[in-house]
This record gives structure tokens, sequence and C-alpha cells, in this order.
């Protein structure tokens, strides 16, 4: 059987106290895992403290997943850079009803007639 040695403190700073009030918060940060810092996006809606906001970052990543589905190469980033790239396909593949309405603002011209 291993015997660890008794370590005595009783000094009148309180030195013992305020170093086991240091070391749970360190031994707590420690193992403690790290945050999900990535944005969690629920069919173009992201989810935020549980609850869907619609969200442009998340609209433009909905259109590049459905355009890769009708078979076109493209990437949420390069959607959400590129204005002309995400008319061009609004354009192609708008009428879908999962990208109507993040489709919106890349395909209007101003005024139509009804």
């Amino acid at each position: 059987m291993m015997s660890f040695p008794k370590v005595c403190c009783r000094s009148r700073s309180g030195a013992c106290g305020a170093l086991a009030a240091l070391a749970l918060p360190l031994a707590l940060v420690a193992s403690a895992e790290p945050a999900e810092a990535r944005i969690k996006c629920v069919n173009g809606f992201q989810i935020v403290n549980g609850s869907p906001i619609s969200t442009p970052y998340c609209q433009d990543e909905l259109v590049a997943k459905v355009a890769r589905e009708y078979g076109l190469k493209v990437s949420a980033a390069s959607i959400r850079n590129n204005p002309n790239l995400k008319h061009n396909v609004c354009r192609h593949i708008g009428r879908d009803n999962r990208i109507y309405m993040a489709c919106i603002d890349a395909n209007s011209v101003g005024r139509r007639p009804f």
C-alpha cells in the first residue's frame, strides 16, 4: 500500500486555501471540452438557442445544396461571395419551393407587372 505524506497547512496567510481555490477552476477548465463554433443550419434557418432564425448565410448554404442536387457544381462559399453566381443559379433553379424565398432578392429587378 502506498502512503502519501501528510501536508499540513496551518499558515496564518491562508496560502493553502488560496492554492486550493486556484487549483479547482484550473482543473475544471482543463477537463472542459471546446465549444462548437460552427453555425448550425437546418433547411435554410440558423439554429440559435434552439430557435430557427432565417439568415442569409444559411439561405445561401441551402441554395448551394439544392443546386448540387440539380447537378450544378457550386459551393456555399462561392454562392455567398459571388452575387452574380447566386443570380445565375437562382435564375435556373429559383422556382424550386425549397429556395424560392432565398432567391427572391437575387431575382428581383424592381417593379414587375402582375
